[in-house]
């Protein structure tokens, strides 16, 4: 037992604090504020009503897709559309894109009152009458100042582009209705994951470890304080997790408060050799994501070696981001460790998190079986 018993203190960072780190502009200030409580849009990754159309990835695909039409426009055969008239269609269809996100943005709280049948038709008939009321109100300018429209011109300008964002609102909810499932579904799978994990406490370990208790009440009564305290402070994390995100330093501390339980029962067999000290103790993450690769690495690398090994967890920054590796002896009985499921769920937990920023690999190098996991330095979005 060393530092790793000291004061027993696991870091938390506020979660507030984590909304200074990077300035918004002034749309995405005015989305925030207009964004619904988190329980009104039901987005807890699991029972997804509607998208939220208050982020800026939905506002990014809103202002894209109406650029697009701009350029097709431009380039179509019989286009006869200038610098001028690009950057004047330019900038109509990107407000219209903004307008349209801030009025979904609003509208949300209200459909989701609505059963999914409805909600998205109204979305949908939202959209359209925004389209038609922002090309009725140029019209009107336009007529007003005397430049280009006419009459009947100016009519067929906002029927043209009401029937056109009829035609692209209907495919852009489509999308984003599928987008929402998808990600309902791949929630489901995470959750469910997760809980397989909580649940997946070894049999052999507990025993184990009570039976290490049982030897060190009379010999060692402190000892076996301090390991019923680590028992529980690993039922407690394993067990009542859920989906609270966790930071490094708290994981790091679960770590070394399993290790020194398997140090009690494997004694000199099991060395630990850390280099962590350039780590941020506040990065926030996934709770329960590297104990289990510590634990493979135990129980298949250390565990089955009659003289034992050395268990080694190293990190450093890399480019926007951390790296962690783990790395075990191979056993005596097989040419590779069985990674188990302990590695395909963190795996699969770290791309439904992170997506492409985050990454483990697995790999043998110089009769070692190392696991690295990088991680970005924001939040998970």
């Amino acid at each position: 037992m060393d530092a790793a018993h000291t004061p027993r203190k696991a870091a938390v960072v506020d979660s507030q604090a984590m909304e200074g780190r990077s300035g918004l502009s002034w749309f995405g200030r005015v989305m925030r504020a207009s964004r619904p409580d988190d329980a009104a849009i039901k987005d807890d990754r699991t029972n997804i009503a509607l998208p939220d159309f208050c982020s800026l990835a939905s506002v990014f695909t809103l202002v894209v897709v109406a650029e697009l039409v701009v350029v097709i426009d431009a380039l179509a055969p019989d286009a006869r559309m200038d610098w001028r008239g690009f950057s004047t269609a330019t900038v109509f269809v990107v407000w219209l894109a903004l307008l349209a996100s801030l009025l979904l943005c609003r509208l949300t709280p209200l459909l989701v009152r609505w059963p999914r049948a409805v909600a998205w038709p109204l979305a949908w008939c939202a959209l359209v009458a925004l389209v038609a009321a922002a090309s009725a109100v140029i019209a009107w300018l336009d007529r007003a100042l005397a430049t280009q429209l006419t009459p009947a011109s100016g009519v067929r300008f906002i029927i043209g582009n009401t029937v056109l964002a009829a035609l692209l609102g209907a495919a852009l909810l489509r999308y984003f209705y599928v987008l929402a499932a998808w990600r309902a579904r791949l929630a489901a799978v995470a959750r469910a994951q997760f809980d397989a994990l909580q649940a997946r406490i070894r049999p052999h370990f507990l025993y184990n470890s009570m039976n290490t208790v049982a030897a060190l009440v009379r010999v060692d009564p402190d000892a076996a304080e301090r390991t019923v305290e680590d028992l529980s402070e690993l039922f407690r994390a394993s067990l009542g997790a859920s989906d609270k995100p966790s930071t490094l330093g708290a994981e790091l501390a679960l770590i070394d408060r399993y290790l020194a339980i398997e140090q009690l029962r494997l004694g000199e067999r099991l060395k630990v050799q850390r280099e962590l000290a350039d780590l941020p103790a506040d990065l926030e993450m996934p709770a329960l994501l590297l104990q289990p690769l510590v634990e493979n690495a135990v129980y298949h690398g250390i565990q089955p070696r009659r003289e034992g090994g050395t268990l080694r967890i190293a990190g450093h920054r890399v480019g926007g981001g951390i790296e962690i590796e783990i790395s075990n002896p191979l056993p005596d009985t097989a040419s590779a460790p069985r990674s188990g499921h302990g590695l395909d769920n963190v795996r699969r937990r770290i791309a439904f998190h992170f997506g492409q920023r985050g990454s483990v690999q697995a790999r043998n190098e110089g009769g070692e079986f190392r696991v690295s996991v990088r991680l970005p330095a924001e939040p998970p979005p």
